[in-house]
């Protein structure tokens, strides 16, 4: 029997894979803007429960946080901070330092909500005064997605941020990825710099990605 060996331009692969995220986002954005105000908080209030029993959360006295950008209808996680507050746990937010022509990014360490602002990079950061995190500083980094797979793999904006900074506190930090039910999908194109969370949390499902892998 002949085998046929088909061989694929990696630029042809890399160009398909980027117009299938782009459609994703466009698709995902979308979605979350069908849903009423109140079903979205509704299913948001699910998610951060389910977040907030998450054992390796529980046992976090360390853990990253992202402030949602309201204008894409992000998850709103303000509950967790005050959990977290109330409990004495460390909070921690991403930040972005311009260094050349390029940025330093990681998670500073934040006292009170008041202290965030959009900075010029479209999304709420602490003061760049601070200091950030050391690698094994955090025990818990909370991600946010547009879309994730049951792998971890997660869809964002397109700047990588989270790509480009998971790999300095994650290990020993564990990811966790947050999104509706709606935005977990089956498979996602996967181009090397993407970095994947351990797990995943929805309304209804806790998935340890992580551990699939493995």
């Amino acid at each position: 029997m002949a085998t046929l060996a088909l061989k694929l331009d990696p630029r042809t692969v890399a160009a398909a894979g980027a117009q299938v995220k782009r459609h994703l986002r466009r698709r995902m954005q979308a979605l979350r803007k069908a849903l009423p105000p109140a079903v979205l908080q509704a299913r948001t209030e699910r998610v951060i429960a389910r977040l907030g029993a998450l054992p390796e959360f529980v046992r976090a006295d360390r853990v990253a946080l992202f402030r949602a950008i309201t204008r894409r209808l992000e998850l709103d996680l303000a509950p967790i901070d005050a959990l977290l507050r109330a409990r004495g746990s460390a909070v921690y937010y991403p930040f972005m330092v311009p260094s050349g022509d390029a940025f330093l990014t990681g998670f500073q360490r934040v006292m009170a909500l008041e202290e965030l602002a959009d900075r010029g990079r479209g999304f709420a950061e602490p003061l760049p005064t601070g200091t950030s995190a050391a690698r094994d500083e955090l025990d818990l980094v909370v991600v946010p997605a547009l879309a994730v797979s049951p792998s971890g793999h997660r869809l964002g904006y397109g700047a990588g941020w989270y790509d480009a900074t998971l790999p300095d506190v994650c290990p020993p930090a564990v990811s966790v990825a947050v999104a509706h039910d709606f935005q977990l999908v089956a498979e996602l194109p996967v181009a090397p710099p993407d970095v994947p969370c351990d797990i995943i949390v929805t309304e209804t499902r806790t998935i340890r990605a992580r551990r699939a892998r493995e």
